[in-house]
C-alpha cells in the first residue's frame, strides 16, 4: 500500500487543520491506520491509531481531546482533525499503515509510511 499525506501548513496558536492520507492498493479496511509526528531535535512520536473497520482509536496523552482520527473507506482516506494546536504541535506529521486484525489499533510495527506533511504553529 502506499500512502499520500496532505493538509499541513501554518497555523496560529489555538487555530485548527485536517490531515488527510490517502491510500492506494485494495483491501484498506485490514490496515490499522496511524498517525505519528517528529518535532525537530526530537524522536518521532505514535499520536494516533484506528482500527481496520474504524470501531477502536487511540491517542497519545499529548493529543487527546484536541485530536480525532477517522477514515473513510469509500474514498481510502485517513483524516486527523487536530485542534486547540499548540507551539508544542509543530512537527513533520506522517501517516503510517499495518495488517491488522484484532478489535484494537496498536501504535507500533508499521510497514508503510507515507511522506510526511509539515504542521508549523505560531504563537
Amino acid at each position: 500500500v502506499q500512502l499520500q499525506a496532505s493538509g499541513g501548513g501554518l497555523v496560529q496558536a489555538g487555530g485548527s487543520l485536517r490531515l488527510s492520507c490517502v491510500a492506494s492498493g485494495k483491501m484498506f479496511s485490514v490496515y490499522s491506520m496511524g498517525w505519528f509526528r517528529q518535532a525537530p531535535g526530537k524522536e518521532r512520536e505514535g499520536i494516533s491509531c484506528i482500527n481496520g473497520h474504524a470501531v477502536s482509536s487511540a491517542y497519545a496523552d499529548s493529543v487527546k481531546g484536541r485530536f480525532t482520527v477517522s477514515r473513510d473507506h469509500v474514498k481510502n482516506t485517513v483524516y486527523l482533525q487536530m485542534n486547540s494546536l499548540t507551539s508544542e504541535d509543530t512537527a513533520v506529521y506522517f501517516c503510517a499503515a499495518r495488517k491488522y486484525y484484532g478489535p484494537h489499533c496498536p501504535m507500533t510495527d508499521y510497514h508503510y509510511w507515507g511522506q510526511g506533511t509539515l504542521v508549523t504553529v505560531s504563537s
